[in-house]
């Protein structure tokens, strides 16, 4: 990820309900989940949902994929990372034990990227 990219990222979620919405994706798991269901869960009209959806999936954040009549919206696990990454690209100045926990977090993910993608 360049930074350009993180830039486009960290706008996406520099919006409340886009932030709600990416932190819900990512509980959910490589399931997902239509947008009147995301649009329920946080109290948002249809309309409201999917111009937030539009501009994540706009930053790389979130995937759409159409099942039958609905479109699901998944978290994209590996623009997360990439973000994470840039981020401690240059961390801790040779000091790998400061950045020990962000890097646990951040392996959290790997296993439902690996389900994702079977």
């Amino acid at each position: 990820m360049d930074q350009r990219q993180v830039l486009a990222v960290f706008s996406a979620l520099s919006q409340e309900t886009r932030l709600q919405i990416v932190r819900l994706l990512l509980v959910t798991g490589p399931d997902g989940m239509a947008a009147g269901a995301l649009a329920e869960r946080l109290e948002v009209s249809p309309s409201n949902i999917s111009f937030h959806l539009k501009e994540l999936e706009h930053s790389g954040l979130v995937d759409a994929e159409r099942q039958s009549r609905s479109i699901i919206y998944t978290a994209n696990y590996e623009a997360l990372g990439g973000l994470i990454r840039f981020l401690m690209e240059d961390c801790c100045s040779g000091h790998p034990e400061i950045c020990a926990p962000a890097v646990e977090v951040a392996a959290c993910c790997a296993p439902k990227m690996e389900e994702k993608r079977q």
